[in-house]
């Protein structure tokens, strides 16, 4: 029978078929469907008062009395205090800080007069900034470049748009949308007290908040020439300082966002709080696709402090008092759910079906490369190399599981709660609801943790808060337990690879990765090496689990093939392992002079204390350049255990040297993580692993007691840093051990290999 559809996004196929093509809408292709409707329908002149109206909302939105508005991002009060409005969520990453900076160093304001402040989940924040990051990639740098800002900022509206993941925050939103708004509002303050002083606009400077002249020693403050200056025309192209000019960016700063973490004055989902507020907790269907077929509310009702029990199609909520009351109701129920139809799926039958996929497809789905690999396997003196990987699903592990709250009141469903998108959260919400978007008000939090779970477009709480908030006369905060999140999770997915190389003289002739997992890669992970031919061909595979993106994306299980692949052509050549990655990278490349740091960093090639081996890989991904060299021991046990940790990094430019390292290390330990210990496993179609017992998380004693992380300046375009610190970290490691002990690590985690 057909299974049930635990995703709409895409088509399932029979129970008993290997295959499924993944039809999710990404951003880029949201993006260009938007933009073609508009520019069809909309209209120059409709545009351009749309854009105009959004502008004056967000006004109406944050600013008060005494303050001033610009262009959507900032405002600036009598008393010179800077507010920029972030539309990222925070979630530990430190964008809010970086974000900050880079507009207040092009602002030229004091920075202890700036604040960050989450923007409003409105469409009039729709971050257009991200449309016009995007852009380029779809049409190319000149088509991009004539597109208008006002069409930019009504694409983004019409999806909408505000998002916090893909390493975009300081990349797209910081260098579009902060830096040209800050250098737009400068000048425009400029111009402004040029006219009050009566002088040209040339012989004035700017520094700490205030416009200087220099002849008259006359100077004013930015907040006495607020108001003048809200009413100019803003720059669509302003001059942007030169990288000697700047004052904040590249300059470690405290973060803002700390010290309230550290005293337990922030506020995540979890911690929030409404009077009269009830809360509830749930159990949905241990298998994916499963329905809940039948359930005795008695026991649940019996428990002091239950209110209620609510059935949903695929789950059973319980609502009290209190959270542990709603846990001891929940816990007093036996429902009964079917298994969907995915009763035969298992973790090795998954890897079966994958394999076969692979090896008697007609075609992939997706295919990249150029060159002719059959040619460069054949030939006189050819060496072929070939070598099967596997990864499997990991989970996010959030530090904070799901608690979103809800109350609807007066026809209006209020939510709070952290999430990545607080605008596709309204859509969603109100879709569940039965409500228009306009009923709709979701209020932003931080959040204890995200690494790509908390997309809407993949999170189920909100379905079930937005019902269930209308079934109660109340407040109520649904919290997911932790064993509940772990086991309906949208992992990273379940992956495996074939690879095959031909060596000759040396040098790589041609390669070829197959690999078989839900989403494709192609255009996504850079293919860094030049080499004469390379075919990179994906097979489309989808389980009855809900995959969804993971810190890093797909540069976790495609960096891993690769770069343990390179390590096996370089001893199949008798090579270095970092010597032979150096020749088949381009000559003189920003790949070079990274890999080349790292090892200089690390000391490649110096004498190591017998069983402890060194492994190295380069990475490029979110246009961030990551080379990694890691230090292991395998332990009586047949574990790892990793003694030092090396990362060099090319984003092009580092604006928060302080957060940046803590971003990339928090990456490398994460990737070590899950290369020792993580995986989801399937049992009967339902999640085997239930909390950190059975799905471990390193440990501190496990992990190195320092990353040593440096920073190349190359000035080039700047690239995301929240995740590109991971992916080389599992085939560095890897490396390290297959060094220190001759056995080629293939299949992740190491844990299972060590057990087997």
């Amino acid at each position: 029978m057909m299974a049930d559809n635990p995703n709409p996004d895409l088509d399932l196929p029979e129970a008993d078929a290997p295959v499924a093509k993944p039809k999710k809408k990404g951003v880029k292709r949201r993006i260009f469907l938007a933009g073609s409707a508009l520019l069809v329908g909309g209209g120059i002149f409709g545009v351009w008062w749309t854009d105009n109206s959004a502008k004056a909302k967000a006004r109406t939105l944050t600013v008060g009395e005494g303050e001033h508005g610009f262009a959507t991002w900032m405002k600036i009060a009598e008393d010179d205090t800077v507010t920029v409005f972030s539309p990222h969520i925070d979630f530990g990453q430190g964008s809010h800080t970086a974000l900050g900076q880079m507009l207040a160093d092009e602002l030229d304001a004091a920075w202890d007069k700036v604040k960050i402040e989450q923007a409003p989940a409105d469409l009039s924040f729709a971050n257009s900034a991200l449309a016009k990051g995007f852009l380029p990639s779809m049409t190319g740098e000149f088509a991009a470049g004539l597109i208008p800002d006002a069409v930019i900022g009504m694409m983004a509206r019409s999806m909408p748009l505000m998002i916090t993941g893909g390493s975009s925050a300081i990349r797209f939103t910081g260098e579009v949308a902060m830096r040209r708004t800050g250098a737009a509002v400068r000048a425009a303050l400029i111009a402004e007290a040029a006219d009050r002083l009566g002088v040209p606009e040339s012989e004035l400077t700017t520094a700490d908040s205030v416009v200087t002249h220099a002849k008259s020693g006359k100077s004013l403050r930015y907040g006495e020439l607020a108001a003048g200056a809200a009413e100019r025309s803003l720059s669509s192209d302003p001059v942007l300082k030169t990288r000697d000019q700047w004052k904040l960016i590249g300059k470690p700063v405290v973060r803002r966002d700390i010290p309230a973490k550290v005293d337990g004055t922030a506020v995540y989902g979890i911690d929030f709080t409404l009077p009269e507020m009830r809360v509830a907790t749930i159990a949905a269907a241990p298998v994916r696709g499963g329905k809940l077929e039948s359930v005795d509310e008695a026991p649940a009702l019996a428990v002091k402090g239950v209110e209620k029990v609510v059935k949903l199609p695929d789950a059973v909520i319980v609502v009290a008092k209190g959270y542990w009351q709603a846990q001891k109701g929940l816990a007093a129920l036996s429902p009964k759910f079917s298994d969907g139809g995915h009763a035969a799926v298992s973790t090795p039958a998954i890897y079966a079906a994958q394999t076969k996929l692979r090896q008697t497809a007609e075609k992939p789905d997706n295919e990249g490369g150029e060159g002719d690999v059959d040619a460069a396997f054949k030939g006189a003196g050819v060496k072929v190399v070939e070598a099967e990987y596997r990864v499997p699903f990991l989970h996010h592990a959030m530090m904070e599981p799901f608690a979103l709250t809800g109350h609807f009141r007066d026809g209006t469903l209020t939510l709070w709660g952290g999430l990545q998108d607080p605008l596709s959260t309204r859509t969603k919400a109100a879709a569940a609801a039965g409500l228009e978007v306009d009923q709709v008000v979701f209020n932003p939090m931080i959040m204890g943790g995200g690494f790509g779970r908390r997309f809407p477009d993949l999170v189920e709480i909100i379905d079930q808060i937005a019902v269930l908030a209308k079934q109660v006369p109340y407040p109520v905060k649904l919290i997911w337990s932790r064993e509940e999140e772990l086991r309906h999770g949208t992992y990273r997915p379940q992956s495996s690879a074939g690879l095959k190389a031909s060596l000759k003289d040396g040098k790589i002739t041609g390669m070829r990765m197959d690999y078989a997992q839900s989403g494709n890669a192609e255009g996504e992970v850079p293919f860094i090496y030049a080499i004469p031919a390379t075919s990179r061909r994906h097979f489309a595979y989808q389980s009855n689990q809900i995959d969804g993106p993971w810190r890093s994306v797909n540069a976790t299980q495609i960096g891993f093939y690769t770069e343990s692949f390179m390590d096996e052509l370089a001893a199949a050549a008798g090579e270095d392992p970092y010597q032979f990655r150096r020749k088949h990278l381009p000559a003189g490349s920003r790949h070079v002079a990274a890999l080349d740091m790292v090892a200089k960093r690390s000391g490649w090639g110096s004498p190591l204390p017998e069983g402890v081996g060194r492994g190295i890989a380069i990475v490029e991904s979110f246009g961030t350049i990551v080379a990694e060299v890691v230090e292991a021991s395998v332990k009586e046990d047949g574990s790892p255990k990793v003694l030092k940790a090396w990362a060099v990094v090319d984003c092009g430019t580092t604006v928060n040297p302080l957060n940046a390292e803590a971003q990339i290390a928090g990456g490398l330990i994460m990737g070590l993580s899950s290369a020792i210990g993580e995986q989801v496993t399937l049992d009967k179609g339902a999640v085997v692993e239930s909390n950190f017992a059975d799905y471990p998380i390193l440990k501190l004693a496990d992990a190195p007691p320092a990353v040593d992380v440096h920073f190349i300046e190359s000035g080039a375009e700047t690239g995301g840093i929240g995740e590109p610190g991971l992916p080389p970290a599992s085939p560095a490691l890897a490396n390290a051990l297959a060094a220190a002990s001759g056995k080629r690590i293939r299949n992740l985690p190491l844990l299972t290999q060590a057990k087997a």
